[in-house]
């Protein structure tokens, strides 16, 4: 073997090398959630993501719902003071489309904590094939003044997937890394991280079952 013959497999080694080792650590990256709670058919998930250090958290839960029942739900943003932990007040600033619209939200923190709040950006789409639904929400932190006594969260990245199941019920997987800004301690970001989210999805299931979202029949979501 030449030396330029050399050259180029020993390139090629190197490149499989890097390949099979960012696989591995993709999935690494994918095995890295930490199962912190499982109630009533509720799974609460948590990791700390890299970049920032912040605390990720993933549920997952199954709802005897429509895909239609379900967006209703989480696009009803007024109604959030009933089934969103911690939450003290959820109101429509603007709704773009049926499938689209801003809100904005206050969160109640124990004292002496200072309140939070958030402007999120909603956006509904479907796959037409598998029929899953995807809501993002990220915020706008800039899309209303802030006011002088609640720490507006600047940055903050919600995501629901729903996918069809086969008993007429919804698969439920939602996750959300933000930033609280401010300082919190520990045991609160715990507290946030566990208890919030199974309190919430508790509530969320009692929630779909009110009249309002039992007749929901959107135009634009196929069950």
């Amino acid at each position: 073997m030449d030396f330029c013959t050399f050259r180029i497999a020993a390139r090629k080694a190197l490149l499989t090398a890097g390949i099979s080792c960012l696989c591995c650590l993709s999935v690494q990256a994918q095995k890295d959630w930490s199962l912190r709670s499982n109630k009533e058919g509720i799974k609460v998930f948590t990791r700390t993501e890299s970049a920032s250090g912040l605390k990720e958290i993933k549920v997952q839960c199954a709802v005897q719902a429509t895909l239609s029942q379900m967006v209703a739900l989480v696009m009803d943003v007024n109604a959030g003071t009933d089934w969103v932990y911690a939450t003290r007040s959820s109101t429509l600033l603007k709704r773009v489309s049926a499938s689209e619209l801003y809100y904005y939200s206050e969160v109640e923190m124990p004292w002496p904590l200072t309140n939070r709040d958030f402007i999120s950006h909603l956006m509904v789409s479907q796959d037409p094939v598998t029929r899953t639904v995807i809501i993002n929400g990220p915020t706008v932190p800039g899309y209303v003044p802030e006011k002088e006594d609640i720490i507006r969260v600047q940055h903050s990245s919600g995501k629901w997937v729903l996918s069809p199941a086969a008993d007429h019920s919804v698969n439920i997987e939602y996750t959300l890394l933000v930033d609280p800004g401010g300082s919190i301690p520990t045991w609160l970001v715990n507290l946030f991280a566990t208890k919030g989210p199974t309190e919430t999805f508790r509530k969320l299931k009692t929630q779909i079952t009110k009249p309002a979202y039992a007749r929901a029949a959107l135009p634009y979501i196929t069950n």
